[in-house]
C-alpha cells in the first residue's frame, strides 16, 4: 500500500509537534523515520494510526484520500501500529491476546484462530505457544505476537515505534529479518527510531525530523555524519573516556548469593571504589536486575554480606540503604520511579527532607525551576510527570537525586533516548562520579557499556564474570560471554 501524508500540522498547546509534514512512502519499502526525542516522529505515526488527529492536512492511501479518527479506522484501512510498549494484557494467554480486536462479538472462533495463529508463526519462524501466559514472554516475543495479530487483522502497513528498545541483539536480528520478509511480501514498513545503526542497517530510505519539521530525506549509501547533522543541526561526540575512580572502597560484596524463582547467583565478591562506574551486561533475565536490586536493599541475599562504608547492610531494607547514600533509578519510569498525577514541583518536595509539616510553595517552585533549568527539562513546575516525554522523565529522575550519594544504581539509563540526550545524561552522571559517587548500571547497549564503564560484569544464567576492564574489552568479547562462550577463566 502506498502512503502519502500531505501538509500535516499538529499542535499541543504552544508546541508545534508536526509542522507542515509531507511524506511519500511507496508500497513494499522499509521507510525509516529518524529524529531526536521530541522531534515529532511518534506524533506523526499516531496521526496515521488513528490515535490522535491532525489539526490540518491529508492522508492518502493508494491514491485515495481517507479520514482516520480511531485505531479501528486505521485497521479497517490496513494500517497497524506496534508501540514501543506493546499494547497487550499480561494476565491473559497468548491466544486470547491474539484474538483481541477481531470481528465476531463475544464468541470468537477460537479453534480456527489457533490454527491461523500457528500458520502465521510457522510462516515467519516465530516460536510462540498459544496457551502460554503473556507474562512469560520476552519483549521480543511480545512484539512477534503483536506483528502477527496486526497481520491477521489485515494490516498492509506496519508502523513500528522504537521497536529495538529493550530487546536483545538476537531478538533485533530476528525482527529485522521478519521486516525484510514482510517488505518482500509488498507490506509497507514504517520504522521509527533515533538509533542510527538501526535505520542504516535496515531501511530503504530515511526521513529525518528535527523539532517538528521534516528536514531531509536520505537514501543509501548512508553517511552517519550526514544523518547526525540533519538530526541535531551539528556534530555530536560522546567525548573521551575518563576514569574517575579512587582507591577508597564505597561498597564491598563478600561471598554474596541471591535467588529468585528463575535463577541463582552464587558467591559474588566485588569491591566498588568511589567514583567508579561498573556496567552489567547480559541477556535479559540473566541476573543483572536481581543483582542491582540486592545492591539497593530491594532483594535480600541468601548468604554473604553487603558492606557500605564499613557497615554491614545485609538484610536491611531499601530505606536503610538510602540513609547510607544508595539510590535506585528504575527503567520503568512511571511505574516505579515517578508518581503519575503529581507535578514536577510535588516530586521535588517529596524528594527532599524538609523540616515541619508545611510546604513553602514559593520556595518549592523556585527550587523546581532551578532543576528544570539545570537539567534542561521541557516542562514547568506544574507539569504532571506523565505528560513529559521519556527523555524528560529520565532527566527529571536524575534531577530528583539527592547529594551527596555513595552509589547510584541505574536500569537502562538511556533506553529510548537519542544520541545527544544519552551523552548529556552521562555527562551529568560523570559529574556525580567526580564528586566520589559510584555508579552501577544495566544496559542492553554494549557500545554504551564499553564507552562509559570502568569495569564490566557479564551475567549468563546466574553466573557472574570477574570484572573486565572496559578499555581493553571488545563488543565481540562481551558477545561471546553473553552467549555462554569463554567462561572457563571465570569459573
Amino acid at each position: 500500500m502506498n502512503v502519502e501524508l500531505r501538509h500535516i500540522h499538529k499542535h499541543f498547546g504552544k508546541v508545534h509537534a508536526n509542522n507542515d509534514i509531507t511524506l511519500k512512502i511507496p508500497s513494499g519499502s522499509i521507510q525509516g523515520i529518524l529524529g531526536e526525542n521530541g522531534a515529532g516522529k511518534s506524533t506523526l505515526m499516531k496521526i496515521l494510526s488513528g490515535f490522535i488527529q491532525a489539526d490540518s492536512g491529508e492522508i492518502e492511501l493508494d491514491g485515495k484520500i481517507v479520514t482516520i479518527t480511531t485505531p479501528a479506522d486505521a485497521i479497517r484501512y490496513g494500517i497497524g501500529m506496534l508501540h514501543q510498549d506493546p499494547l497487550d494484557f499480561p494476565p491473559l494467554k497468548v491466544i486470547d491476546n491474539f484474538i483481541l480486536g477481531q470481528p465476531g462479538g463475544l464468541f470468537p472462533r477460537r479453534r480456527q484462530a489457533v490454527k491461523e495463529f500457528m500458520d502465521l508463526c510457522g510462516h515467519y519462524g516465530f516460536k510462540l505457544n498459544p496457551e502460554a501466559y503473556l507474562e512469560t514472554l520476552t519483549v521480543g516475543e511480545r512484539q512477534q505476537l503483536e506483528i502477527i495479530r496486526l497481520l491477521w487483522l489485515g494490516a498492509k502497513v506496519l508502523i513500528l515505534d522504537e521497536p529495538t528498545t529493550g530487546i536483545s541483539a538476537l531478538q533485533k536480528e530476528k525482527l529485522f529479518e521478519t521486516l525484510k520478509v514482510l517488505a518482500k511480501e509488498n507490506k509497507t514498513i514504517i520504522f521509527v527510531s533515533h538509533k542510527l545503526e538501526d535505520v542504516e542497517g535496515l531501511c530503504d530510505r530515511v526521513a529525518v525530523f528535527q523539532r517538528g519539521k521534516l528536514v531531509g530525506e536520505v537514501k543509501p549509501p548512508y553517511k552517519t555524519e550526514e544523518l547526525v547533522q540533519l538530526m541535531f543541526g551539528k556534530a555530536v561526540s560522546p567525548g573521551c573516556r575518563e576514569y574517575t575512580g579512587l582507591n577508597d572502597i564505597a561498597v564491598k560484596l563478600e561471598n554474596l548469593s541471591l535467588e529468585d524463582a528463575r535463577l541463582q547467583i552464587k558467591h559474588v565478591n566485588l569491591e566498588i571504589r568511589r567514583g567508579e562506574v561498573i556496567g552489567l551486561a547480559g541477556m535479559e533475565g540473566s541476573g543483572q536486575r536481581l543483582f542491582l536490586r540486592a545492591l539497593a536493599g530491594l532483594q535480600r541475599p541468601n548468604t554473604g554480606r553487603i558492606v557500605v562504608d564499613g557497615v554491614d547492610m545485609s538484610g536491611k531494607n531499601y530505606h536503610a540503604f538510602m540513609k547510607h547514600g544508595i539510590t535506585y533509578v528504575p527503567a520503568a519510569r512511571l511505574e516505579e520511579g515517578l508518581i503519575p498525577g503529581l507535578s514536577l514541583m510535588e516530586h521535588v518536595v517529596l524528594s527532599e527532607e524538609k523540616p515541619g509539616f508545611f510546604i513553602d510553595t514559593g520556595s518549592a517552585t523556585a527550587e523546581t525551576n532551578r532543576k528544570i533549568d539545570e537539567y534542561y527539562i521541557r516542562g514547568t513546575a506544574a507539569s504532571r510527570v506523565e505528560a513529559l516525554s521519556g527523555g524528560n522523565q529520565q532527566r527529571a529522575l536524575l534531577a530528583l537525586l539527592r547529594s551527596p550519594l555513595n552509589l547510584v544504581l541505574l536500569e537502562h539509563p538511556t533506553r529510548g533516548l537519542d544520541i545527544e540526550s544519552a551523552i548529556w545524561i552521562w555527562s551529568k552522571l560523570k559529574d556525580r562520579c567526580r564528586q566520589c559517587t559510584s555508579i552501577v548500571f544495566i544496559s542492553s547497549d554494549l557500545e554504551e557499556i564499553l564507552q562509559y564503564s570502568d569495569y564490566i560484569l557479564v551475567f549468563f544464567g546466574g553466573k557472574v564474570s570477574k570484572p573486565l576492564e572496559a578499555a581493553t574489552t571488545s563488543v565481540a568479547r562481551l558477545g561471546e560471554l553473553i552467549g555462554g562462550k569463554g567462561w572457563e577463566e571465570h569459573s
